[in-house]
């Protein structure tokens, strides 16, 4: 029953976690949003205590089922196990833990995250790695088929669908989607979850809690026969038939070896009898409870916020131009906000309806999220990002709020001004100005036969990319946003 329980709830939150990324709608938010605000790192970071706490609590009561339930790359691992478990019946075997790869792990992912390199933080983080896949991977066959139902529905006059323009938002991220997905998946093929209790620095922060849960896998020294089936199936390795021993601080309580005992000699349930320390770990409880606690302390770091806005566009071919200072999304209210909170999942990425958003390639800043403007352009009425993002890098805006916030300011390029190289009149950023920041000025004052040239006001400018997307001017636009490290209110 347990096992059973266990395999319908973690479907049920894979498949919903899975269309959340997927749903480029931003319908499924309203409903789903807070799968991705209950994953323990960007709780963390996020400062819900709420979520926090609940979840540790959670493991005290009921052991690591946060790990076979909650977390998408636990269950994906779980997945891939199954197949390779179907190649090969009762294939793993018992194995000490490697407490010092783990521990080794969890101190890299806080090093990283307290000097300010998030890259080797958000290729650890075990919800942004699903992310990615979901988004890299997953995400262009999804709209594809979307593509031909909207085909399909307009062939028959009914616009139930509408098309969505497919694109490679990061050859970059596509890349390290892939290879994560190989990594884990020969892992998971090969040994169950490998992974989670050697790699993933939730796994070792939750083992400590993991170690005092009430609720354990209890062997009953009379009916066991010593017949190893509970070992061979436990994807963990973390059951010793044996000495009767099992090591509680890699158990996900998934229930296998439960189910596979034919004698009746486990049990899940609070019961303290045969409990063994492993040799691997003589007095791992101290040094994960110290770890632990910092990992706590070290992520409350603080917070800031602000805002942005947007016009009305034609998606247009262009060539990025090269900002000083990339563009970070309103609500995120600074650089070093966004780098100290953003885990890199892309779910703003894959959310952004105006293809605004993407994956960015400075090793500094990698796959997080920067703004570019040659598809769309952030449009006022829209703080999508802003609402799913669920560790706090982008703040949650309304958006009447996005209008006082400057995220940067447009910068005029007189060589590719279409009235100075093409002798015609303009003034399509001027039109499409959403705060009215831009306004046409004769290039020459004394002239009455100069041409009219753009004028950017950038203290009222808020950097939402209209002019720049807009501009007629091809390859390069004649004006664009040079984004600000610190946002600021108009």
């Amino acid at each position: 029953m347990l096992r059973r329980i266990r395999k319908i709830l973690a479907a049920l939150m894979f498949t919903l976690i899975t269309l959340l990324f997927l749903d480029f709608t931003g319908t499924l938010h309203h409903w789903l949003g807070w799968m991705a605000k209950v994953q323990f790192l960007p709780a963390l970071l996020a400062l819900n205590l709420f979520v926090v706490v609940g979840l540790v609590v959670f493991t005290l009561i009921f052991g690591r089922i946060y790990c076979s339930v909650i977390c998408p790359l636990g269950i994906l691992q779980d997945i891939i196990a199954r197949g390779g478990k179907r190649v090969k019946n009762h294939r793993y075997s018992y194995s000490r833990g490697l407490s010092w790869l783990r521990y080794l792990m969890l101190v890299v992912m806080l090093l990283a995250l307290l000097v300010g390199i998030p890259a080797v933080f958000t290729l650890l983080e075990p919800y942004s790695s699903f992310g990615r896949i979901v988004q890299g991977l997953i995400q262009p066959v999804y709209e594809l088929g979307n593509n031909l139902l909207a085909a399909f529905s307009e062939h028959i006059d009914s616009y139930a669908f509408y098309r969505r323009e497919v694109w490679m938002r990061s050859v970059q991220v596509l890349l390290i989607a892939a290879f994560t997905l190989l990594a884990i998946g020969f892992l998971a093929w090969r040994n169950g979850r490998t992974y989670c209790n050697t790699i993933c620095p939730v796994g070792t922060l939750l083992s400590f809690f993991a170690r005092f849960s009430w609720l354990k896998i209890n062997f009953d020294k009379d009916k066991c026969r010593g017949c190893s089936l509970c070992t061979r199936n436990c994807k963990t390795s973390c059951i010793d038939y044996k000495t009767h021993a099992v090591d509680y601080s890699r158990c996900v309580v998934c229930g296998n070896c439960i189910d596979v005992c034919k004698h009746g000699a486990l049990k899940y349930d609070g019961g303290r009898s045969h409990r063994h320390r492993q040799a691997d770990e003589p007095d791992a409880g101290k040094r994960s409870f110290l770890l632990a606690s910092a990992a706590l302390a070290a992520t409350a770091l603080a917070q800031e916020t602000k805002k942005v806005d947007g016009g009305l566009a034609i998606i247009e071919d262009k060539v990025a131009p090269t900002r000083q200072t990339p563009l970070t999304p309103p609500g995120s209210a600074s650089a070093r906000n966004m780098a100290r909170h953003c885990t890199a999942c892309q779910l703003c990425v894959s959310e952004c309806p105006n293809d605004v958003l993407r994956p960015s390639t400075d090793w500094n800043k990698l796959m997080q999220p920067t703004m570019s403007y040659e598809r769309g352009y952030c449009r006022p009425e829209c703080s999508r990002c802003s609402a799913v993002c669920p560790t706090g890098a982008i703040l949650n805006i309304k958006p009447e709020e996005k209008v006082s916030i400057q995220i940067g300011h447009a910068v005029w390029i007189k060589k590719n001004c279409i009235p100075l190289t093409d002798g015609v009149e303009c003034g399509n950023c001027a039109r499409h100005c959403p705060v009215g920041a831009i306004e046409m000025v004769p290039l020459d004052a004394d002239d009455d036969e100069s041409p009219y040239v753009p004028a950017v006001n950038e203290a009222r400018c808020i950097g939402c990319g209209a002019c720049e997307n807009l501009c007629p001017a091809r390859p390069f636009s004649a004006i664009y946003v040079e984004g600000h490290e610190q946002h600021h209110y108009n």
